[in-house]
């Protein structure tokens, strides 16, 4: 999607070790017109998966994966990192490593929102080496749901999460911007 490679190239930074940051428009400030956009274009790459779910996790997936869930009509669902006292004791739990953060988080669903039968799309603001779309997968499917595609706003193509995905979840992937690679400060996309 060529807007958002345009943002992407004026204002995203690599601070090393394949860390992109996109805070002006997405991670910390987002621009709405820009994730409607997106959100119009994985609808558009998705309708026939026929899905009646999104699934993110808080907080960056929330924002691409709210204006997909608009244009496709479906209630969005974000796996917490937190749980809070509204949510029933019994929850859907999962781990997976977080590179912004350094450590492993948790990810959390409640039972009332993902159920048997459901088919759940993905949408997350990158992927990298998949680690987190996998944990909402395992989320989505230990829920008894099916998981029936997955997007990604930023691809890293180099760290081949889409690899380890398509492996384990063999469903649609799409991505809007893919980065081939750093070259120090300049960033180079796969298409």
């Amino acid at each position: 999607m060529e807007a958002l490679k345009q943002r992407i190239l004026a204002e995203g930074k690599h601070l090393g070790h394949g860390i992109l940051k996109v805070d002006s428009f997405l991670n910390h400030q987002v621009d709405p017109a820009l994730m409607m956009a997106c959100g119009e274009a994985f609808a558009q790459r998705f309708r026939g998966v026929n899905a009646n779910k999104v699934l993110t996790a808080e907080i960056s997936g929330i924002a691409p994966a709210l204006a997909t869930a608009y244009h496709l009509n479906i209630p969005l669902v974000f796996a917490r990192k937190h749980k809070p006292i509204t949510m029933p004791e019994e929850v859907f739990l999962t781990y997976t490593p977080s590179p912004t953060k350094g450590r492993i988080v948790e990810l959390m669903i409640s039972p009332e929102y993902i159920r048997p039968g459901d088919r759940v799309l993905i949408i997350d603001d990158f992927l990298a080496s998949g680690a987190t779309i996998l944990g909402l997968a395992r989320l989505a499917q230990t829920a008894g749901a099916e998981v029936v595609g997955v997007g990604a706003l930023i691809e890293k193509v180099f760290e081949q999460g889409r690899d380890r995905l398509e492996a384990e979840l063999g469903v649609p992937i799409e991505s809007l911007a893919r980065i081939a690679r750093f070259e120090g400060d300049r960033i180079v996309f796969a298409d």
